[in-house]
């Protein structure tokens, strides 16, 4: 088996270009930093697609070796994700521990993890991950040949390890819907007391945690790296029109997040799709801003919170020497991006004016074509509005006058509508 260091590894990265997928090598190095190694060196290269046996060829196996030594690197870190089978043959060859991107974020998250919920939450992750990866542990107990007193433990170790973590994930899993009741109930309260509740989220290191301090007055933990904080946060906020919200601040997103984190912090993101309106908030300094904000879109629809309404915070504006604090608006004057720094709260005013408005008057008209496709939508705002009137036309289609709260505008991003005058 292969020794596995405990922390300050010296890690060597490896960033491939593939057609089929991509990873952002600068993201890759922040990733090892937050996760506690030392980044010695960085090997790059490209394929059409990755190799079944190592996922690099054969040449950049060698090289990988010999960096591997000449650097006295201590762990592997792979940019993108591995089977079990590529990880189990990486760490034979090399000799050295190999984690792929997902075990990295997985242990950035144990780190970062601090309440009860949080942790239940990234054990089950970690479970989920490792339950694909029994085997790598066990391979000095496999069975090699059969035959009368050759035949090892191996095969009952690996299904007694199955039954354990099976039994581990149950029990884990129980005791989040546990959870899941109790943020139901608090959801549920909220609803009936009429308190409008806000989600902050966003890439992860886009400043949420700073303007969530900024706005409420909190001193949740804030640091320059990836994940600083994974637990929910709920603080009241008063608005300058004296009106009430309840803001939640989420964990961070990040580009193709494990499968295994969504389905663990389901419960925590439920804040996000059963908010009234999302601050997304997005570092107006990134360059690659555009794909960050697609990514977190992804995110917001993979959790069913993509119809919930958005208000776009385009933050760190003190890195850019052009920009200055304001609002931008749509057709119908509503409030749509605001500009800010939450660091020097320059701006933070603007913010509190547009959420002002957007929880001043919750109920708006507007009049809709449906096509004859949406039935769907249809029966949403049957559910969640009041329908003034309906005609249909000889093609199926329907027009309506609905007056609806403005959190279910979002349901009518892909529907043609005008304002009723």
């Amino acid at each position: 088996m292969i020794d596995r260091p405990e922390s300050g590894e010296r890690a060597v990265l490896v960033h491939l270009t593939l057609r089929s997928r991509y990873e952002d090598l600068l993201e890759l190095k922040e990733l090892a930093k937050s996760a506690g190694t030392d980044p010695v060196y960085v090997v790059t290269g490209s394929r059409n697609k990755p190799d079944p046996k190592y996922f690099v060829g054969k040449g950049k196996l060698e090289e990988l070796k010999g960096v591997i030594e000449s650097q006295e690197a201590d762990i592997v870190l792979f940019n993108h994700a591995l089977s079990p089978s590529q990880e189990r043959n990486l760490e034979g060859y090399l000799g050295v521990r190999v984690v792929d991107r997902n075990g990295l974020i997985l242990d950035i998250f144990a780190q970062r993890a601090q309440t009860f919920e949080g942790k239940l939450q990234v054990e089950l992750a970690q479970l989920q991950h490792l339950s694909t990866r029994l085997v790598r542990g066990w391979t000095h107990l496999e069975r090699q040949k059969g035959g009368i007193g050759l035949r090892g433990p191996g095969e009952t170790q690996l299904e007694t390890d199955r039954r354990l973590l099976g039994l581990r994930i149950k029990q884990i899993q129980q005791r989040l819907d546990k959870v899941e009741k109790q943020r139901h109930q608090g959801r549920s309260k909220r609803k009936k007391a009429e308190v409008p509740s806000v989600s902050l989220v966003g890439y992860t290191n886009a400043g949420k945690s700073t303007l969530f301090n900024r706005l409420t007055g909190s001193d949740i933990y804030v640091a320059d790296q990836l994940f600083a904080t994974l637990d929910p946060t709920l603080r009241n906020c008063q608005l300058p029109n004296n009106s009430e919200i309840v803001m939640a601040d989420t964990v961070g997103f990040i580009r193709h997040l494990p499968h295994e984190l969504v389905a663990a912090f389901k419960s925590t993101l439920q804040e996000a799709s059963e908010a009234d309106l999302l601050l997304h908030v997005i570092d107006a300094s990134n360059d690659d801003r555009v794909e960050t904000i697609y990514q977190v879109n992804q995110v917001l629809e993979d959790i069913e919170a993509n119809e919930v309404r958005q208000l776009e915070v385009f933050n760190k504006i003190d890195l850019l020497n052009d920009i200055h604090p304001k609002i931008d608006r749509d057709d119908l004057g509503n409030p749509t991006r605001v500009w800010i720094s939450a660091e020097t709260g320059v701006g933070v005013d603007l913010l509190f004016q547009a959420l002002a408005e957007i929880f001043s008057n919750t109920k708006v008209q507007r009049k809709c074509y449906l096509e004859p496709d949406q039935g769907a939508i249809r029966a949403k705002l049957f559910a969640c509005a009041t329908i003034i009137s309906e005609k249909t036309d000889d093609f199926g289609g329907c027009e309506l006058i609905i007056e609806l709260d403005t959190k279910y505008l979002g349901l009518l991003k892909s529907v043609k509508t005008e304002e009723v005058v």
